[in-house]
């Protein structure tokens, strides 16, 4: 099914984040205004498309959007005031970046911290319906795997180039093995399995 506008005359900033349910590293945020007359076949929630489509996608995204900005929330910050609060703060950096102000915000997933005055609309699995949030998802993951990367080669044993900084049990079998470094979410469960945060 094609992402669509959410409306035909409001301008329109879709928000999405990366990286909430990590262990490592902060959590991303975009925010993105699209013309109205912008449309894609190919565009999609970051989590349904490959690296290399991601990669093009940023591109494209980049070059037609009326305005765009990515929001970041360190590691440290998330320890202070849990993931969920973070993921907003990220939203709202983002947003603080603007020149020009949205009718509305559309939010992926189910809950937001109203930003100013501004109407806002949370729609569940947005990255895959809306076509400004599944923009904003392509610019978060893409920016946050970037800055993941950047990281491995501080620490590498952690191979954060491939798993990102998320819970797959390589990653864990390191923690236990080596420790954490000052990176890692020290209030997230660290050594043992827990219930994936995901991102919706």
């Amino acid at each position: 099914m094609a992402l669509i506008h959410y409306s035909k005359d409001l301008i329109e900033a879709g928000l999405d984040e990366a990286g909430r349910g990590c262990l490592a590293g902060p959590v991303v945020a975009a925010a993105v205004i699209l013309p109205k007359d912008f449309y894609s076949d190919v565009l999609n929630d970051s989590k349904k498309i490959n690296e290399k489509q991601r990669d093009y996608l940023r591109d494209i995204v980049k070059e037609a959007a009326i305005a765009w900005a990515v929001g970041v929330v360190e590691e440290s910050v998330i320890d202070e005031i849990n993931i969920l609060n973070s993921s907003f703060l990220a939203m709202h950096r983002a947003l603080d970046q603007f020149s020009m102000q949205p009718d509305i915000l559309l939010i992926d997933g189910n809950r937001f911290k109203k930003y100013k005055d501004i109407r806002h609309e949370c729609i569940v699995r947005g990255d895959g319906k809306i076509l400004s949030i599944a923009a904003a998802s392509i610019l978060a993951k893409t920016y946050r795997d970037e800055l993941m990367m950047q990281l491995d080669r501080e620490f590498p044993l952690y191979n954060w180039k491939q798993n990102k900084g998320y819970p797959t049990e390589a990653h864990r079998a390191v923690i236990a093995k080596e420790g954490v470094c000052k990176y890692h979410r020290k209030s997230f469960n660290l050594m043992t399995s827990q219930l994936a945060i995901f991102d919706e």
